[in-house]
């Protein structure tokens, strides 16, 4: 299943990344400032949030990475950063609100990761996982860099729900519904989902052995 690179489908491609590495970059200073950074790194974390699993899954498919193509992306990160810098400063966040953005960027990157791929003749299911691992890369480099536990290993319905998202956004392509549509249906599925599950605690059962 390939997808043609039409100007249309382009054009939402640029769109979807873009907020995908805002919202991604937002998420990042709010789990930044828990950790007291000053603003070069809250910087540093939010770029390496925003841009990193789009940059993995551009050098694993062998194109261009993404930001270095268009620097705007790379601009939007540090805009987003420094706007949630200030912001903070001024208004009271409370500690697990960066899950709010960190779910829209789980979700738009897990579409922006599958349509990138498909449009690379990369067979439906690794281009899944491919929206997978762009999802969810950014946020495991920013709770490293943390020095924090990944979230995607242990918060509920993580990885799990961008991977179904992605398969359902192949599957409404596949049955001939438009992109934009396929990609607004899916994502907020994703989005939906996530706060769901960290609302209701819902997640997969954990590998424990027997006493």
């Amino acid at each position: 299943m390939t997808l043609e690179p039409t100007q249309a489908l382009l054009e939402s491609l640029y769109w979807i990344t873009l907020s995908a590495v805002i919202v991604s970059s937002a998420s990042a200073v709010l789990k930044a400032g828990l950790k007291h950074f000053d603003l070069f790194g809250v910087f540093m974390i939010a770029v390496v949030t925003g841009l990193g699993g789009g940059s993995l899954r551009d050098m694993l498919l062998d194109r261009e990475v993404f930001w270095i193509r268009d620097q705007m992306f790379f601009f939007a990160s540090l805009a987003s950063a420094l706007t949630i810098f200030i912001l903070a400063r001024l208004t009271r966040i409370g500690p697990k609100f960066f899950l709010i953005p960190d779910a829209a960027g789980l979700a738009t990157f897990a579409i922006a990761g599958t349509v990138v791929s498909l449009m690379h003749d990369i067979p439906w299911m690794v281009a899944s996982f491919m929206g997978v691992m762009t999802g969810t890369m950014g946020g495991i480099f920013r709770d490293v860099l943390c020095n924090e536990y990944p979230v995607v290993f242990h918060s509920p319905l993580y990885a799990t729900l961008s991977w179904l998202g992605s398969i359902l956004f192949i599957g409404l392509v596949y049955i001939k519904l438009d992109i934009t549509t396929s990609a607004i249906i899916a994502g907020s599925l994703i989005f939906a989902g996530r706060l769901i599950a960290l609302r209701y605690n819902i997640s997969l059962p954990r590998f424990r052995f027997k006493n």
